[in-house]
């Protein structure tokens, strides 16, 4: 540039051109810059929302698209909030959505709902949803409910569909349910664990429920039981319950209401004198059971127990169900006679072939007896302890006796029987 000026003081006419040239370019760029952000910057003036415009460069220079700042203020403006520029820079160099932030802004303006942009800005970068909660804060202005921004924001950010809680929130209103924020989003919280969203939780408050006792999925048809005089009855239930706001969390679910249900209608059943007490008064099942109050430390409020059916197993429906109960007996009393009768046959059958064999077990130490007779006598002559004149005696002795008792029962011996003279 020295050099210019120098030739051009040397030479004026072609200083001159050069000077001319150089002021038309720096005249070109400052109007190519003036048309670039000329259009933004009236257009702030305009909305009374005015930006510098060395403001509008400084935007650019630092990769700040200033058309998104511009519009978001003039939208702000428009909701009633005057937000600085600089605020705006701010939020986007740290990656905000400045877009999304202004029209939840301009959306809370329109529904009447009072929130600071500084507090939207501040849950954004947290991680929050803006419009999700903004949402949220207009249905509960507009359903009447008293929630704050703080505790939408902090559910939202720990995870809950604030929602599903104002919604459930707005239904416990409608129904005259006292049920506070903090309750609701517990629940909302615990749906992983409890399985139970807070909408269903009030939706059962408001309109009970009834559970099938047995339950569809255990697989039973009814619930069996034995009276005192041994006849064995089947029963179904319904229960009717009703949800408990305050014990959703840590409180058992339907399958222990269920499982006390059954236990309380076998014990009732089972303390009748008679099966026809139970057929009679089958309310007095219901009674008995609703009275122990089953629903101890459980999320439900048992409203009623109503007895659906009761059988008497083994009886169909038609006929006179105690004749055929009578019959029913005196068959089976006649089989366990019938079976009794035959063990005790076959006891003696056994007694009998055991004695058989125990009069051949003696028979025979009999005959191994008498073969050790010839063998003493003979250990007897070897001995000297007995002498052949006293063999000769005994045998003499012996074959006196058996011809006495030949001629004992001579008058039974049949015709060419031979008597034994020995």
């Amino acid at each position: 540039m020295l050099s210019l000026l120098l030739a051009a003081a040397s030479d004026p006419p072609v200083g001159w051109i050069i000077l001319w040239i150089i002021v038309g370019i720096v005249l070109f760029i400052g109007l190519v810059v003036f048309l670039s952000f000329a259009k933004i910057w009236i257009r702030a003036i305009a909305s009374q929302t005015p930006v510098g415009f060395v403001n509008l460069i400084g935007m650019k220079l630092r990769r700040i698209p200033p058309s998104l700042i511009v519009d978001s203020r003039i939208k702000l403006k428009k909701a009633g909030y005057d937000v600085p520029a600089r605020e705006l820079e701010s939020f986007f160099l740290t990656r905000g959505d400045v877009p999304g932030v202004s029209d939840a802004m301009v959306m809370a303006y329109k529904a009447g709902v009072d929130i600071t942009i500084q507090d939207l800005m501040a849950f954004f970068l947290a991680g929050g949803d803006v419009n999700t909660v903004v949402i949220a804060m207009i249905t509960a202005k507009k359903g009447g409910l008293d929630v704050s921004l703080d505790d939408l924001q902090a559910h939202f950010l720990a995870g809950g569909n604030v929602q599903k809680v104002v919604d459930a929130l707005i239904v416990a209103a409608r129904a005259k349910i006292v049920v506070n924020f903090q309750e609701a989003a517990a629940i909302d919280l615990g749906v992983k664990t409890t399985g139970r969203s807070v909408d269903n939780a009030v939706r059962e408050f408001v309109t009970p429920v009834v559970i099938d006792c047995p339950s569809a999925t255990s697989g039973k048809s009814a619930i069996a039981a034995v009276a005192k005089d041994g006849i064995q009855m089947r029963a179904k239930a319904r229960v009717t319950l009703r949800t408990r706001i305050d014990r959703v969390i840590g409180g058992a679910t339907t399958e222990t209401i269920i499982a006390r249900v059954q236990e309380g209608i076998v014990t009732t059943i089972g303390s009748a004198n008679r099966y026809k007490d139970v057929l009679e008064n089958p309310d007095s099942i219901s009674k008995t059971v609703l009275a122990k109050g089953l629903d101890a430390g459980t999320a439900y409020e048992i409203l009623s127990i109503d007895i659906a059916d009761v059988d008497v197993v083994g009886v169909g429906e038609e006929g006179n169900v105690d004749a055929k109960l009578e019959t029913q007996r005196a068959m089976a009393d006649l089989e366990i006679a019938r079976a009794k009768a035959e063990e005790r046959r076959a006891m003696a059958a056994a007694r009998e072939r055991e004695m058989i064999a125990l009069v051949q077990e003696n028979r025979a130490k009999v005959v191994l007896a008498e073969a050790e007779i010839p063998k003493a006598i003979a250990d007897s002559f070897r001995s000297g302890r007995l002498g052949i004149m006293d063999y000769y005696r005994m045998r003499n002795v012996q074959a006196d006796t058996s011809m006495r008792e030949n001629i004992a029962r001579g008058d039974q011996a049949g015709p060419g029987e031979q008597i034994d003279g020995r």
